[in-house]
């Protein structure tokens, strides 16, 4: 797999090249690029670019003095595209919504469009059951004993925490990739803790999704009606917020969209592009 060395640290990614518009995808916590398996297959004629961003299932650790908050996350995804060469990018994020903060950071310049799937949005961050793992996070050990519980079937697959991101059930050789790189490394679990309590306060957060506004180009929002994580009310809100924002709901599916309904997502994803100017490559035979 690529890795490129940004000012943060290592970051690997997978890219199935090609002359297509370039897609940038963003995973949640602790997940990796497998969290869209199903779905980049179904891309075919456009370049998909999947960072492993530093929210704690990445496989190096970052450097010491890494800022991995919310915003500092971001500024690494822009720092990812920009040193990619890569333009013109459609910015697909799941579970993780802070890749928006592009926006506020004034760092969306080669974002062309937004598909928030399913994502953190407002002062959702981090979201429901989420919010008592930053609690642990916070506390010595906390990470450590988190890694050891996600070994444990019945925690994994609780409905109350990532049972409940996917209808289908996520797999377990899938989940153990996602949970390996801190179970095994102690710099590691020192990053998925700093991201995972490096969410601001409420009022910040809500400043922040103001300037979201600004953004003038072309967004989808793709919502899950069964979703446990991210309210109901936000998809519809989050449309409304952005000026080129719309509204798309996929029935049967939680959090985890790309698991559970991927031949929908990537028809409504489809249709999007195409209708705002993204046009896949066609191989001629």
């Amino acid at each position: 797999m690529p890795r490129i060395e940004l000012s943060s640290g290592p970051v690997d990614y997978q890219d199935t090249g090609g002359e297509g518009p370039v897609l940038v995808f963003g995973h949640g916590m602790p997940m990796n690029e497998t969290q869209w398996r199903k779905v980049v297959p179904l891309l075919g004629g456009y370049r998909c670019v999947l960072p492993t961003l530093p929210l704690g299932g990445h496989r190096q650790p970052m450097n010491p003095d890494a800022d991995l908050s919310q915003s500092g996350v971001a500024r690494l995804l822009g720092e990812f595209i920009e040193r990619l060469g890569l333009d013109q990018v459609t910015l697909v994020l799941n579970d993780w919504g802070g890749g928006q903060f592009l926006v506020s950071e004034g760092r969306a310049q080669r974002i062309a469009r937004m598909v928030l799937v399913a994502c953190e949005a407002f002062d959702n961050f981090p979201p429901g059951p989420a919010k008592a793992m930053a609690r642990v996070c916070r506390v010595p050990g906390g990470v450590w004993l988190l890694t050891r519980l996600m070994g444990i079937p019945a925690f994994r697959h609780n409905r109350a925490g990532y049972g409940g991101m996917s209808l289908r059930g996520i797999p377990d050789e899938i989940m153990d990739g996602w949970f390996a790189p801190a179970t095994r490394s102690r710099a590691i679990r020192k990053d998925l803790a700093k991201f995972a309590t490096g969410a601001p306060g409420r009022k910040t957060l809500l400043a922040w999704s103001e300037r979201l506004r600004e953004f003038d180009r072309p967004v989808l929002v793709v919502w899950a009606t069964e979703d446990r994580l991210m309210p109901r009310e936000h998809g519809p809100r989050l449309a409304k917020l952005y000026p080129q924002g719309q509204l798309i709901e996929i029935a049967d599916s939680s959090t985890l969209i790309p698991e559970d309904q991927p031949e929908r997502l990537a028809e409504v994803l489809t249709d999007f592009l195409v209708r705002t100017g993204a046009e896949p490559t066609r191989h001629n035979d």
